[in-house]
């Protein structure tokens, strides 16, 4: 099997045996994304002591198995509408965005559809804009989704500061990867034992699509997920005849090149290859 990266997959939420297994089925990277604790937060300090935790001890425990470790910051869209809140939260991560590791601005975006969610997503996107930011985007739920993924592609080409490329559009599913991917952006495909996409479609969505701009992951939480989603798709993928080299492309080459444009991101491959090989 080929070494992987998990583009997305909240560690905060799994145990150091999880890393253990990533790392013997050949994970070398991951890149967590703020979200929902489980519980709404009771105000901006919480989030500061968050952001800490991603960007200090979760890179710790991270490299105790050979994993790299990348974090994005914001308030999630769960948490978006109490926009009072949100505007603190915001206010917090400039502090934040120069810390080892941190790749941008994520997961923002809408869970309910709601005008507050949209406000908070807009103000995200402005912070984003103003220093630079890559843009990581969550889209709704089930039957949210479409309507949620137009609003947010909306949004994204209403500010003309934002590159498309600078941003990934997550959780796409076979009714929302065209029109992400016809905007410009990179998509993310989430894959879930349950909800969001199994291997077996998100294959089907890379046989229709290809392989440009496409990224899976785990998006590993404290509901029912699996960390080793992504060697599920690598599995599904060869079996299906699928060679190396395009394989390859998806689970490793992609996340590299999303991530690397992100002024603060490096990361040595044959380090990565050679610390596994031990």
């Amino acid at each position: 099997m080929p070494f992987y990266i998990d583009p997305h997959i909240h560690m905060v939420s799994r145990t150091t045996d999880d890393y253990k297994r990533m790392a013997l089925a050949g994970c070398v990277l991951i890149s967590e994304p703020a979200f929902w604790a489980g519980f709404d937060r009771s105000g901006p300090e919480g989030f500061r002591d968050y952001f800490r935790h991603l960007t200090e001890y979760e890179r710790t425990r991270a490299l105790a198995y050979g994993i790299e470790h990348r974090s994005w910051l914001c308030i999630n869209a769960k948490e978006a509408e109490n926009v009072s809140l949100a505007r603190d939260v915001i206010a917090l991560i400039p502090e934040f965005l120069d810390r080892r590791g941190v790749l941008g601005i994520g997961e923002i975006g809408l869970n309910k559809n709601t005008k507050n969610e949209a406000t908070v997503f807009l103000e995200h996107l402005d912070l984003a804009a103003k220093t630079g930011e890559l843009i990581l985007v969550h889209t709704p739920h089930l039957a949210d989704k479409y309507q949620g993924t137009r609003m947010i592609l909306d949004m994204l080409k209403d500010d003309r500061r934002i590159p498309p490329e600078r941003v990934c559009i997550d959780h796409v599913e076979e009714h929302t990867i065209r029109p992400a991917l016809e905007a410009g952006h990179w998509v993310g495909m989430t894959l879930y034992p349950i909800t969001k996409c199994t291997p077996a479609r998100a294959a089907d969505m890379i046989e229709r699509y290809g392989t440009d701009r496409v990224l899976v992951n785990s998006a590993g939480d404290w509901g029912h997920s699996d960390p080793l989603a992504v060697p599920e798709f690598i599995f599904e993928m060869k079996r299906r005849g699928h060679d190396e080299a395009s394989i390859r492309k998806i689970v490793y080459d992609n996340p590299l090149a999303f991530f690397r444009q992100s002024r603060r991101f490096s990361f040595d491959p044959a380090a990565a290859s050679a610390e596994k090989a031990k």
